[in-house]
């Protein structure tokens, strides 16, 4: 699986788990939803892990990019709010920011 399939593969399990803590939490909806959160929130660790950095640091930084972009598509398609021009002016910026930490030239 390449870097970004991974990480966006991570970013819909954190998103789905995050979502049904909300959900229980914030919405109401009952504690049987905790359960696959809990799940989707242990897979999104293990893909994470998967990422072939060497620093986990970098790996989890470059993450938040793709996590941001994601978070709003969810916000799109699952809550059916529209992303404004802020929200994709923010995610680009951050998208640029998770490039140049996966892809920057390193020194040795």
């Amino acid at each position: 699986m390449t870097t970004i399939a991974l990480y966006a593969a991570a970013a819909l399990a954190e998103i789905a788990g995050c979502y049904a803590v909300w959900a229980w939490w914030r919405l109401g909806a009952g504690a049987f939803w905790l359960l696959p959160g809990l799940a989707a929130l242990a897979l999104f660790a293990w893909l994470l892990a998967q990422v072939p950095a060497s620093q986990a640091g970098r790996a989890f930084a470059a993450y938040g990019g793709i996590y941001i972009t994601a978070s709003l598509l969810w916000l799109w398609l699952a809550e059916g709010r529209r992303p404004d021009l802020w929200d994709l002016t923010g995610a680009l910026l951050c998208l640029l920011g998770a490039a140049a930490i996966l892809w920057g030239p390193r020194g040795a």
